[in-house]
């Protein structure tokens, strides 16, 4: 399946070169700054104990040759509308588009620009970042993509789409609950967020300081409620993740978020903290500390655009 993974970070750059490095038939739609770092160094990928280099096919958006399989969008939600324009020409009538972004926003987007035949869903699990040198550098055990149609059907397209997104490497599993998974995945998130932005520290930290352990009770919570009410009760192995990195005093877990907002990076609090407070605010579920995460990240915005 000729795939296209649209953005080559962290995330793009972690599955999409495992997948090339295994023979998969791989592009990346990346800027050109991206581009010429990576023709450069190649596009390494750093896990504890091994580094694997690919000499990626790369594309700019003045150079997308046609319609493709597959495109794989994983880039930050504020550059969504940015990656659908430039993403388009490789959009063709039988071609699958898999977002690996955070929160729900994309989805009402990609289906309203490419159609409910084209958009499904898709989530991803892995704590990576970008180094000063450009190279993708994975930092924790976890690393999982799951996709799927919107509406849970059998899509003959599925088992294509599972052979092109399946290597050796990571975890790959199609799905026919993906919205399911999508929420549970955006409950974990926003909660882990909320956790380690509003306090300054990773989940262990803050759990170990009197005081950070019944904060961390208090917005699972919540963020269990706003699921319950919009109709997406958490099933077990959701709860189980969510209370195991919430409560943990021993793993030094964070979020890209926590890890951007360190670094003086924009940050997706619109789509991961915005959103999930306004699902609140319509299912009338009080989530005072979620609100308050959501503000400190705004003003954390103003102050760097104003810097």
């Amino acid at each position: 399946m000729r795939t296209l993974f649209v953005g080559a970070g962290a995330t793009g750059g972690y599955f999409g070169g495992r997948l090339a490095s295994g023979g998969k038939d791989v592009t990346f739609l990346v800027r050109p700054g991206r581009a010429a770092t990576l023709r450069e160094r190649g596009l390494r990928i750093k896990s504890p104990g091994s580094e694997t280099v690919v000499q990626p096919r790369l594309i700019t958006a003045d150079r997308v040759d046609g319609p493709y399989d597959l495109v794989v969008i994983a880039v930050k939600s504020y550059f969504l509308e940015q990656a659908m324009i430039d993403l388009a020409p490789a959009v063709g009538p039988s071609t699958v588009v898999v977002p690996l972004l955070n929160g729900m926003r994309h989805v009402e987007e990609l289906v309203g620009a490419f159609g409910p035949e084209r958009a499904w869903g898709g989530l991803c699990f892995v704590q990576a970042t970008l180094n000063a040198d450009g190279d993708v550098v994975r930092t924790g055990a976890m690393h999982r993509l799951g996709y799927g149609p919107l509406d849970g059907s059998a899509d003959p397209r599925l088992p294509a789409v599972t052979e092109a997104l399946t290597g050796e490497e990571f975890d790959s599993h199609p799905s026919r609950t993906i919205v399911q998974d999508m929420w549970e995945k955006w409950q974990y998130l926003a909660s882990m967020a909320a956790i380690t932005t509003l306090m300054g520290g990773t989940t262990a930290e803050v759990n170990a300081v009197p005081g950070g352990a019944e904060f961390s009770a208090r917005v699972v919570a919540e963020a269990l409620a706003v699921l319950t009410a919009a109709g997406h009760d958490p099933r077990p192995g959701a709860l189980t993740l969510l209370h195991d990195d919430t409560h943990t005093t021993t793993r030094q877990v964070s979020t890209s978020m926590y890890r951007d907002m360190v670094a003086g990076l924009p940050v997706e609090a619109e789509a991961v903290l915005g959103d999930f407070v306004n699902e609140a605010g319509k299912a009338g579920v009080p989530a005072p500390m979620f609100a308050a995460a959501y503000a400190h990240m705004r003003v954390y915005a103003a102050r760097r655009s104003a810097g």
